[in-house]
């Protein structure tokens, strides 16, 4: 099993293929491509009755390069490494990276497939995918390529969990570009499996992995906002990037922006909304989002209190003034 990892932090797992399937694959092709190399050779000969014998060899070297040599070149290049025997038996060739392949890689394959293809029937093409951990033959491995397998089962990916509403586009300044794919990959792990952690090994992970991600992207990470809620954050800023550059312009659903909630919020600390901030417009605040634990600590929520203070504020206004007892209250307001 062959891991690549995508612009998306998607991790591909591509199946190489083995020798048996590769070797009818091949037998497929070589079918073909002698059939049609005597219907070739037939029509040249007819053609060429009245030329001299140097011609005539001549015709058949070049009908040998074109049909037997330039063909499966041209046939990989055109279908993106999948020929009629490939297709047949479900393979196909990709380069390292798990992209379709060009021109130059199917010649270079092709090229050294007459030497160890034609030539020496096949035997050291065998041996070469028989020793290569992903059974590569020798074209492969000058090339830069991979035969793997097209027909596999596909399981469901792991689910990633959205960022709370009140951190979305909240990052979106943030330079993604010195992030590297490893680091993607482990934080993708992460989100998909913190609920099946134990609370504090996960807040412990999310803090190291955050604490990486903001030694890379040169802004460290706010400190009123849970770690987990920060890399869900900008696991999305990255995606929504990416499907920008993939279809254009086009905008992406990234939920309530940061300047959809008018006005100060409650836990607002260094410009980040805390876990339960609500504005003070009349909107329905976000529900509290749990990234493997209840809340940051030290965050204030509403109606929880915090050092013995509670973050909620009266709606009464201000309370009249209480008269000393025995003394009635008159109305009367002395002048200052």
């Amino acid at each position: 099993m062959s891991e690549l990892v995508t612009g998306e932090a998607v991790a591909l797992e591509l199946r190489p293929a083995r020798l048996p399937s590769r070797a009818l694959a091949v037998l497929i092709d070589l079918i073909v491509a002698v059939v049609v190399y005597i219907a070739v050779t037939v029509a040249l000969v007819a053609a060429s009755a009245s030329l001299d014998d140097a011609a005539q060899m001549a015709l058949s070297i070049a009908a040998f390069l074109l049909v037997l040599v330039g063909g499966p070149i041209a046939v990989e290049t055109l279908s993106h490494g999948r020929s009629l025997g490939k297709l047949a038996v479900g393979l196909r060739v990709v380069r390292d990276d798990g992209g379709p392949i060009r021109f130059r890689h199917a010649l270079v394959r092709g090229a050294i497939g007459v030497i160890e293809i034609l030539m020496t029937f096949g035997v050291v093409a065998c041996i070469a995918s028989l020793v290569s951990a992903r059974g590569r033959r020798l074209g492969d491995v000058f090339a830069g390529t991979l035969v793997v397998r097209e027909r596999i089962p596909v399981g469901p990916s792991g689910f990633v969990p959205p960022p709370p509403p009140w951190l979305a586009g909240r990052f979106s300044g943030l330079d993604l570009s010195a992030v590297p794919d490893g680091l993607w990959l482990a934080i993708r792990q992460y989100l998909t499996r913190m609920h099946q952690l134990d609370p504090q090994v996960g807040w412990v992970m999310a803090e190291r992995l955050a604490f990486d991600l903001a030694a890379h992207t040169g802004t460290p990470a706010p400190q009123d906002v849970p770690p987990g809620a920060y890399l869900a954050a900008v696991v999305q800023e990255r995606q929504a990037r990416e499907a920008r550059r993939a279809y254009g312009s086009g905008t992406t659903e990234a939920g309530p922006s940061a300047s959809s909630w008018p006005g100060p919020a409650v836990g607002v600390q260094g410009g980040y909304p805390s876990p339960g901030a609500q504005p003070t417009a009349p909107l329905s605040p976000p529900p509290p989002v749990s990234y493997g634990v209840e809340a940051a600590p030290g965050v204030a929520r509403p109606g929880v209190p915090v050092d013995g203070v509670s973050s909620e504020k009266s709606s009464e206004g201000p309370r009249p003034a209480v008269p000393p007892e025995g003394r009635p209250a008159s109305g009367f307001v002395p002048p200052a």
